[in-house]
C-alpha cells in the first residue's frame, strides 16, 4: 500500500529531522508538485563575512526539492543529486526556498528550487537557484 504525503505528514518528517530542527526550518507551504521551506536568519547560521553559510542554502534547496518530489511521489524519496549556483550574498530576515516540480517519473523526479532571502519589509531577494534529482525508493511497508 503507497502512503501519500500530504502537508501534515509532511511537517512530521521534517520535525522529525534533528538538522532541520537545529537550523529551526519550517514548511510553509505543501501543495501537490511544489513546496516551501523556510527558516529565520540567525548569527549561528552566518559564515565570517556575515551573510548565510552556503551549507545552509544548500540545507534549504535539499530539503524543499525532496519535498516537493514527495508530494508528486509519496514519502520514500531521497535527494540522488543536486547542483546549486550562488547568485549574491544572502542576507535577511528569513531564508525562503520555493521548489517545484519540472517531472516527476516513476523512479526519478526532477525539482527546482529558487532560494530568496526575506528583509524585514517583507521584500524578497533570490540569492540561489537549485535543480536536484529525487529518487522513487518504492512504496513504504504498511
Amino acid at each position: 500500500m503507497t502512503r501519500t504525503l500530504d502537508a501534515e505528514l509532511a511537517r512530521k518528517v521534517l520535525a522529525d529531522q534533528p538538522f532541520s530542527r537545529l537550523v529551526g526550518a519550517r514548511l510553509t507551504a505543501f501543495e501537490e508538485g511544489a513546496a516551501t521551506l523556510e527558516c529565520d536568519i540567525r548569527a549561528d547560521l552566518l559564515q565570517q563575512h556575515g551573510t548565510v553559510h552556503g551549507g545552509v542554502l544548500a540545507y534549504a534547496a535539499d530539503n524543499a526539492l525532496t519535498f516537493a518530489a514527495g508530494s508528486a511521489a509519496g514519502p520514500a524519496v531521497t535527494t540522488a543529486g543536486f547542483s546549486i549556483d550562488f547568485l549574491r550574498p544572502a542576507r535577511g530576515e528569513v531564508l525562503r526556498a520555493r521548489a517545484r516540480v519540472v517531472r516527476a517519473g516513476r523512479t526519478r523526479v526532477v525539482c527546482r528550487c529558487d532560494l530568496s532571502t526575506v528583509d524585514a519589509e517583507g521584500a524578497e531577494t533570490l540569492c540561489a537557484v537549485a535543480q536536484g534529482s529525487i529518487a522513487v525508493l518504492g512504496p513504504l511497508p504498511a
